[in-house]
């Protein structure tokens, strides 16, 4: 496994080099962020630890980057700085994960390894609700020919929904699912990432298909069993 850290402290990346390395990993590794970038859109890594606070170029700028490229490499993000706001930028900017400096090898080691594992689990190729298909795997929606942009958080909630059709999921399940443990705040970000959905599934017809189910959640119901 191919792992890439992105972090300015010089000791800290000697700590964690010598860690995974004796964990089997393959390790690259570069101290600053404008590096950073043209190291993570070049290599292979299976997954990457970025840095908050980087020279040149910060990790959010990076995270930014690679997502907007449709990079899908899972990147832990490290930062010092511990409040919600802080954790929730990162998370929504495409970081999959958020560790606080200063953190365990063996954490940071546990978490790395889930990442890689839920990335390499098989998934089925397409989810189709109706007239729209759902490919996970090239995180693409499409109704008919037409491509459907989705961001990823939108994504992740049509796929979570899809995969379980029918099936009732609240606010709370919803942002366990999709952001994970570390959002922390409050559940009406699921209502205005399902309106922003909503709205780009209403010029074919299909907004209707995400269902609110008063005082619960939300769930998916398709078109032809409406």
């Amino acid at each position: 496994m191919k792992l890439l850290i992105i972090e300015d402290n010089k000791e800290l990346v000697e700590v964690l080099s010598e860690g995974f390395s004796e964990n089997g990993f393959t390790v690259d590794f570069t101290y600053d962020g404008q590096d950073g970038l043209k190291k993570a859109r070049a290599g292979d890594h299976d997954c990457i630890i970025l840095d908050l606070m980087l020279p040149k170029l910060s990790g959010l700028e990076i995270i930014s980057a690679l997502r907007e490229e449709g990079k899908k490499v899972p990147v832990i993000m490290l930062t010092a700085r511990d409040s919600i706001e802080d954790r929730v930028t990162g998370l929504e900017q495409g970081a999959d994960d958020y560790l606080i400096k200063p953190f365990d090898f063996r954490e940071l080691l546990a978490r790395v390894n889930a990442l890689i594992r839920r990335v390499s689990e098989p998934k089925p190729a397409l989810l189709r609700c109706g007239p729209l298909t759902l490919d996970p795997l090239a995180r693409e929606c499409r109704v008919g020919e037409e491509t459907v942009p989705l961001r990823r958080r939108e994504f992740d909630i049509l796929e979570l929904l899809m995969r379980h059709e029918n099936q009732v999921f609240t606010r709370d399940k919803i942002i366990s699912n999709v952001w994970q443990e570390e959002y922390e705040g409050t559940s009406n970000v699921v209502d205005v990432h399902v309106k922003y959905l909503r709205d780009k599934l209403r010029p074919f017809g299909l907004d209707l298909m995400v269902v609110t189910v008063r005082g619960v959640g939300y769930k998916v119901v398709c078109p032809d069993q409406a």
